[in-house]
């Protein structure tokens, strides 16, 4: 069992300055209980805290993190930007056309894009153009679905606003949510009863093509493509947002995978290679209506900053140059495998979602489909499971609704290790 002798000391002092002692919700370990880990450095698969344990790394930085922590590439081209460009300018920069050129390339939807500070600002962006392209107010969301913090997405939330138990967020006005109406993810009867019932009034559908923030969710087939035929007849901006999923599943995101194409698409995480980033893009003629070319406000002063698009782009050309979705999709089935294994052998039926390197293990017998059937997990025996595990070297995510990453830096042994760790965790969280 690691000791934490000195992360429990920084949390009683960060709780003292900061809410909660930490700086997002879910790393607080409410839902699982226990100390937060603080960490001291990562490398590769690999994580230190600053009591000295070591884990196998299996949160990522929630995703970014493909091709594992202080990759050398993505190293070395930072240190060359900080001695030899700078931090941030305020100014255009040559970078930044060159990772709107690769990412028009690289994904399907993209004829123009924005780049922005995080995954939040992005969908919140997209949204607004979208009310300003159609004139109309309303959004349809999906419940469980998580599109950042702002108020029109904090109505039935996932991610943290799920796992702290409370996904109506104090601070949202009366009027923002009704503007936001919930529909039940892969259930297209739900969302064709919203349209009906608020015929016109629709500017846009949000959602995550593969659900990484109620556990792992991914659409069933068909789902997205009646979406898709829907947003077209109606008028209506469809948005992905692959904030999660993008370039995580495919090079090209969801939409490669799947082959629907969105009006819009939301972006981050891996497009900063570990910095923070978000971007959004879509169809021109609705990218037009972007200020300063059009009407629809957005900005922000770090914008496309000279680091975060130097790890962004290292990252997306290290992921054409080398290919890992192959070795990435064999490491994540010897996971699954070795999991169901163990499930097997202890007479359990828990639900297991995976598309590529992201994963879910769901503490309930009940398919997990959307969000009403994922909240049919036991969170209590989770807890115990997660502990089991971190207790024996592995770093999962602190909460039953958040997903598992493989990194392209895991080992066959590193997998091995994670395996006979999930027996042993089973069984200690009371099967």
């Amino acid at each position: 069992m690691p000791q934490l002798t000195k992360s429990a000391e920084l949390f009683e002092k960060a709780k003292k300055f900061i809410p909660g002692g930490v700086n997002s919700p879910v790393r607080a370990f409410k839902s699982v209980g226990g100390t937060p880990v603080y960490m001291a450095k990562g490398s590769g698969a690999y994580l230190t805290d600053v009591d000295g344990n070591t884990y196998l790394d299996y949160v990522g930085s929630w995703g970014p993190f493909i091709l594992g922590s202080m990759h050398p590439r993505i190293t070395a081209a930072l240190e060359y930007t900080l001695k030899n460009i700078g931090t941030s300018f305020g100014t255009p920069i040559e970078m930044e056309i060159e990772i709107a050129e690769l990412l028009c390339k690289i994904v399907p939807s993209l004829e123009m894009v924005r780049m922005v500070n995080s995954g939040t600002e992005a969908t919140m962006s997209a949204v607004r153009l979208a009310r300003g392209y159609t004139g109309r107010d309303k959004i349809i969301k999906f419940e469980g679905c998580y599109h950042g913090h702002g108020d029109s997405f904090l109505i039935k939330a996932g991610s943290g606003a799920l796992t702290l138990g409370a996904p109506d967020s104090p601070g949202v006005t009366k009027g923002t949510a009704m503007d936001t109406l919930n529909a039940t993810y892969n259930d297209i009867d739900s969302v064709k009863l919203l349209v009906n019932e608020n015929k016109g009034q629709i500017a846009a559908i949000i959602i995550e093509p593969v659900a990484g923030n109620t556990g792992v969710i991914p659409a069933k087939p068909g789902f997205l493509a009646a979406l898709r035929e829907l947003c077209t007849e109606e008028g209506i901006v469809l948005i992905f947002d692959e904030v999660m999923c993008g370039f995580r599943v495919a090079l090209g995101g969801a939409q490669s995978l799947y082959g629907v194409t969105p009006d819009l698409t939301t972006m981050g995480k891996i497009i900063g290679g570990g910095l923070p980033v978000g971007a959004f893009g879509g169809k021109r003629e609705i990218m037009e209506r972007v200020a300063p070319l059009g009407d629809v406000y957005q900005a922000g002063t770090l914008s496309g900053n000279p680091l975060a698009l130097t790890a962004g782009l290292e990252t997306l050309k290290i992921l054409i140059d080398e290919n890992p979705y192959p070795e990435l999709e064999r490491k994540a089935v010897i996971l699954e495998a070795g999991f169901s294994d163990n499930l097997k052998k202890l007479g359990l039926n828990y639900v297991q979602n995976r598309v590529g390197s992201m994963s879910c293990l769901f503490f309930t017998d009940t398919p997990v489909v959307n969000y009403s059937t994922a909240v049919t997990a036991d969170t209590k025996k989770h807890g115990k499971y997660f502990h089991s595990m971190l207790d024996q070297g592995i770093y999962l995510a602190p909460s039953q609704f958040e997903a598992m990453f493989i990194s392209f830096m895991h080992t066959d042994e590193d997998l091995e290790k994670t395996i006979k760790a999930n027996y042993n965790a089973l069984v200690a969280s009371g099967k």
